[in-house]
């Protein structure tokens, strides 16, 4: 048996653990009208397949109609998730892991405007920051009737074989009950910290009469809620020891922090530029006060951080969540000792913001997490070995190469520059964003062990592609600034790629227009603020960086707001002019009716990227397909079989950027899904 700590096995209870590595409870809003259909269970089944000791779904399932999912999130109130979750659980069991769900009810953390329209309940009426819902203060009839809907859930989550039910505590309705911020009752349930537990403990009693003792019941809660007249350290210790000595649950699964605003959320889920694992020695201190089962999560990205955890005696289960949304196979490539293999998580945390505007969870450098019905995580090999040329040498072309190389072709790769990466080495110069350089650096070394071959610095014509003979050309050489967006005063401006990169100087007065909304606008923005700058984004939309998303927003913002940047939407540039030394910037919206002007020295565009694609169409009339794709096979993962050209030399495809500006998920996503099936 292997000494690593984070292969032993722990006895929780009656239920034995195969390792000490978890996935914690979340919702990667995969379900389909409220149920963990085909979708979920690839997805839960793959992380099982990997060697996870303990996989937990739903973050978290409603138990109530009056705790409306604000995005895509499992149906507890419902019987007929029932055969749903026993067709999961019997999938799971088979691959030697445990699984269990996590319930809830919302409290305020939703919106009366959502499924049936029935008014949100709280112990108080005052609203959550991020959902904007005034709730009805909760009456005594609804504590009976929400006590009963989790012992309906719990129930019927022991009849679909669940290992258990872990409740959520944080943030939603039994939080809400806890916390002396959100908890304004009179009588039973408000008042002293007895009362204001009693809510907890009872639905707990609940459960535990309902499912009996040979069933799992845990809690995820925060200790300390970090905030001004919260919960915080040193009576959260206490509700940890009672609840440890109610005897009704059987593990403690730790949080610190706050979720009501987008800030508080982004601090009890680190994103990437945060420290890692920030609230794990307060999980050990937990442990330490109650010597009782403890679990947690946040931001514990690696195996030498999970490692420390165990060995430290921090927990006794680690929780590797989004990494394990990187990486399904992190538990097995430990036991092969192939930890170098395994796929890093960045902290990109596109993930989570996605699902927080109403998406569907994707990892930003792993696109088969969420499509394993139609997307390998492991390619099988090619029948028949092809040359494959790959322009390119940016996430999309390093994805290309990685799976071909990974099917056995022999690859070529060509890339102008002297060094991989494309878009992802230029925003990766921000100390905010350097782990994305992770998502280059894992490609390069499995593109190294599987064969590859490189050519930095060549500017790859269609002479020296054909040269190499190949069998498939994939082009993927990403874009250049498009800047070209103004009716007068083009040759003004610069991009935010020139900032970033410094090959412009600051300028001291500067206007930043971002109608793109990605992460370039900021970061140019706060380059140029650290340069002593006075700084401007001007957005035509109604809101600015849509694109970051909200988690990874509130780093941008703790930095811009001390930094005196101003912030200005609705509004256009429509021109510019030369006037001395300075910049007359022209400015409309398109709401109608506005002529302003500003006087700036330095004017910045972010408007995405035109492609790069002059290869692409030097090399269309020697290629056998013109160029074309069939979106039938590659929906259907067949390989590509049109024909246009029969005097043909090569198939030809251009993925990312080279096509039109999106994203680094996108241009991974492309490279998968024509490089599998070559």
């Amino acid at each position: 048996m292997s000494n690593d700590p984070l292969l032993q096995p722990y006895q929780l209870k009656h239920l034995k653990l195969r390792n000490r590595i978890i996935v914690t409870s979340h919702e990667p809003a995969y379900p389909e009208d409220g149920m963990p259909k085909e979708r979920y269970l690839a997805y839960t089944l793959e992380r099982a397949r990997g060697g996870v000791a303990l996989t937990m779904t739903a973050g978290s399932a409603a138990v109530s109609r009056d705790s409306p999912p604000v995005f895509n999130n499992l149906l507890a109130y419902k019987d007929e998730i029932v055969p749903w979750i026993r067709h999961m659980t019997d999938a799971v069991h088979e691959e030697g892991a445990a699984i269990m769900i996590q319930l809830t009810h919302l409290g305020r953390r939703t919106r009366w405007d959502k499924a049936d329209w029935l008014p949100v309940v709280a112990p108080s009426h005052h609203r959550e920051a991020s959902h904007r819902a005034f709730p009805k203060k909760i009456e005594d009839w609804d504590i009976e009737r929400i006590i009963k809907d989790f012992a309906d859930a719990a129930e019927r989550m022991k009849a679909g074989g669940m290992d258990g039910v872990e409740l959520e505590a944080y943030g939603h309705l039994i939080d809400q009950f806890t916390s002396p911020l959100t908890n304004e009752l009179d009588g039973p349930y408000g008042g002293s910290l007895d009362n204001r537990l009693r809510f907890c403990f009872d639905v707990f009693k609940a459960m535990r009469e309902r499912v009996g003792d040979d069933f799992i019941l845990g809690v995820r809660y925060t200790a300390d809620e970090c905030l001004p007249g919260g919960t915080g350290k040193a009576e959260g210790i206490e509700i940890s020891k009672r609840l440890k000595d109610s005897g009704l649950i059987d593990y403690l699964n730790i949080i610190r922090g706050h979720i009501d605003t987008d800030a508080g959320l982004t601090d009890v889920i680190p994103i990437q530029g945060m420290a890692n694992a920030p609230h794990l020695d307060f999980a050990g201190e937990i442990r330490a006060a109650t010597k009782f089962p403890t679990f947690h999560a946040a931001k514990i990205p690696d195996v030498a951080t999970a490692r420390h955890a165990i060995a430290a005696g921090k927990v006794d289960m680690v929780g590797m969540t989004r990494a394990h949304m990187t990486d399904p196979h992190i538990v097995q490539k430990i036991i092969e000792k192939r930890e170098d293999d395994i796929r890093p998580c960045v902290g990109a945390n596109y993930c989570l913001d996605r699902i927080y505007q109403g998406g569907a969870a994707y990892c930003i450098h792993n696109a088969a997490t969420g499509r394993e019905l139609t997307m390998p995580h492991i390619v099988k090999k090619a029948d028949v070995r092809k040359k494959v040329v790959i322009v390119g040498a940016g996430p999309g072309g390093l994805e290309a190469a990685r799976v071909a190389g990974d099917r056995g072709h022999d690859v070529v790769v060509f890339e102008a520059a002297d060094n991989p990466g494309g878009q992802i080495r230029l925003t990766a110069q921000s100390a905010r964003r350097r782990e994305m350089i992770s998502i280059i650096d894992w490609r390069m070394s499995q593109c190294e062990k599987l064969g590859v071959t490189f050519h930095f610095n060549t500017w790859a014509e269609a002479n020296i592609v054909s040269a190499e003979h190949p069998d498939v050309v994939i082009v993927a050489t990403g874009g250049i600034p498009h800047t070209e967006v103004l009716s007068k005063g083009n040759e003004l401006v610069v991009s935010a790629w020139d900032i970033i990169s410094g090959d412009v100087k600051p300028g001291a007065n500067v206007l930043i227009f971002d109608d793109a909304g990605d992460h370039a606008g900021l970061q140019a923005a706060e380059f140029l603020a650290r340069a002593g700058a006075k700084v401007e984004i001007m957005t035509p939309d109604r809101s600015f960086a849509p694109e970051v998303m909200a988690m990874n927003l509130v780093p941008y913002m703790r930095s811009l707001q001390k930094l005196d940047i101003t912030f200005t939407v609705t509004y256009r540039l429509e021109a510019a002019e030369k006037s001395g030394n300075q910049i007359i910037a022209h400015i409309g919206s398109d709401y109608g009716g506005v002529s302003m002007q500003r006087m700036v020295d330095q004017i910045v565009v972010n408007h995405g990227t035109i492609p790069l694609d002059d290869i692409y169409f030097e090399l269309k009339p020697a290629s056998t397909n013109l160029g074309e794709i069939s979106h039938d096979q590659l929906l259907s993962g067949q390989q590509q079989a049109v024909v246009r050209n029969p005097e043909g030399k090569f198939q030809l495809f251009r993925i990312g950027d080279a096509v039109a500006a999106r994203n680094t998920h996108a241009a991974i996503y492309d490279g998968l899904r024509i490089a599998k099936d070559i």
